[in-house]
């Protein structure tokens, strides 16, 4: 499997690892322009990639046309807090989730906290929803909308998704949506959700993967790296990171009708031809 670049200009593929100086600037790229997103309503300015995957609006009307393109009902939209929905992601995880009452959740990248609202209203009283973003900002716009929606078993936490500050074993399900892309260590992501889920634990994630090898300059472009494009792994290394990871039962079903959506992240680049969103699902094995 080759090695793909950082954001910080190293090459696309080269058989030396990246350090985890690389990582870490990859990291603060990708915080920084998510950091802009979430304050995009008190600044009237995005981050200048992608209108859907990195969001440039806090235009309620656009950021629910966007959802719906991605899966999300209008129910779904009007019971989320006002400002939850940012027309962020690639599909719906919680489509794919089948989630039950009484259990417990965690998203991966949570945001402004849209997917773990709607998550909660599934789990019920008994279950809990825990998001988990890298960026300040984005915790503090979720836990606010928490509050606005006065939601009592939700909570938004400030860590990476390669090293969740979750215990071993807390999770019945992991969603995400489109955040595992952006990652510079994507096996890491799979061995750390493999740790905190519960043995016959499931993952339900929506994500960009790629159908065939970018090109240098894509990946090395750090406006599509934040755009959930520049830094997707094709089909194949991701499921074998998966693998690797413990995970089974994988089924990775790319959606072609996502490109509708796609090609307006980064007009005029072709990036469908590269990319596509896909629904990825995967078990922990049972004790």
């Amino acid at each position: 499997m080759s090695e793909q670049n950082t954001c910080c200009g190293a090459s696309a593929v080269t058989n030396k690892r990246p350090s985890a100086a690389d990582h870490d600037a990859h990291r603060q790229s990708v915080r920084e322009a998510y950091a802009q997103v979430a304050n995009a309503n008190n600044e009237d300015q995005g981050c200048g990639v992608g209108a859907s995957c990195c969001g440039t609006t806090d235009d309620s009307a656009i950021n629910t046309l966007i959802s719906t393109r991605l899966g999300y009902s209008q129910t779904d939209i009007d019971l989320a807090p006002s400002g939850a929905d940012m027309g962020l992601g690639c599909g719906n995880p919680k489509a794919i989730a089948a989630l039950k009452p009484g259990e417990t959740v965690v998203d991966l990248g949570s945001g402004g906290g849209f997917d773990c609202f709607l998550a909660v209203r599934e789990v019920g009283s008994s279950g809990r929803v825990i998001g988990v973003d890298m960026t300040p900002d984005m915790v503090s716009k979720a836990r606010a909308n928490a509050l606005k929606g006065r939601y009592e078993n939700v909570e938004f936490r400030l860590g990476e998704i390669e090293h969740l500050p979750i215990a071993d074993a807390t999770a019945d399900v992991i969603i995400s949506n489109c955040v595992i892309n952006l990652s510079p260590n994507k096996l890491q992501v799979f061995r750390d959700a493999f740790r905190i889920l519960k043995p016959g634990g499931r993952l339900a994630i929506s994500d960009v993967v790629a159908t065939v090898e970018l090109p240098e300059e894509m990946r090395n472009d750090a406006v599509l790296i934040a755009g959930c494009i520049g830094n997707a792994s094709l089909i194949d290394d991701l499921e074998a990171m998966m693998r690797g990871a413990g995970f089974k039962q994988i089924r990775i079903q790319p959606k072609d009708e996502s490109k509708e959506f796609i090609k307006d992240w980064a007009p005029g680049r072709n990036v469908t031809d590269y990319v596509v969103s896909a629904a990825i699902e995967a078990v922990k094995p049972g004790s």
